[in-house]
């Protein structure tokens, strides 16, 4: 199964593949962090065909074409904002990647980029984010054989050590 699941440390909007995950808001019109990078490198045109999409519902998936970006495919989802894991931020930070890769299969998607949800300004617990993205992942692949890999992109050293040792494990 981690044959289909790579680690990687860096930039997202660099990652050549056919769809990277924008960790969003529910407005979908760019943000800080990883949202605001991948507006960024992509371009207005990016801007331009969320403002059609009338935003996104927390652990909800849409999807625009990439642009500027390696990428041809920009999934984007919005995260739980972490309060105190009693308002189904688990449950909802699931959905994200559930709903992110049923977007992708549904669009003949092979590889796909995701970043580290949630765990930016939104204050979901790193090591707790991990376990939820890795575990729903590994789950969707067995039952899923049209994606070819899916590769977990770490911008900091953190995240990049909580992975490692959480894919070490599995």
């Amino acid at each position: 199964m981690t044959d289909r699941i790579e680690l990687v440390q860096g930039d997202i909007t660099k990652m050549n593949v056919d769809a990277i995950v924008n960790a969003a808001n529910r407005s979908l019109l760019g943000g800080g962090g990883v949202d605001g990078a991948i507006h960024r490198a992509a371009g207005h045109e990016l801007l331009n065909e969320c403002e059609l999409l009338n935003g996104c519902e927390t652990g909800k998936a849409k999807i625009t074409k990439g642009y500027n970006l390696q990428a041809k495919y920009v999934i984007h989802t919005v995260g739980p904002i972490y309060r105190d894991g009693m308002a189904n931020e688990s449950e909802l930070l699931a959905n994200c990647y559930k709903n992110s890769l049923k977007l992708a299969i549904d669009n003949k998607i092979k590889t796909i980029a995701f970043p580290n949800i949630s765990t930016g300004v939104y204050r979901f617990p790193k090591i707790m984010a991990a376990g939820i993205a890795i575990r729903t992942t590994v789950e969707f692949l067995k039952k899923n054989k049209k994606i070819d890999k899916v590769f977990f992109v770490c911008y900091d050293e953190e995240n990049y050590s909580i992975y490692k040792e959480k894919l070490a494990s599995l």
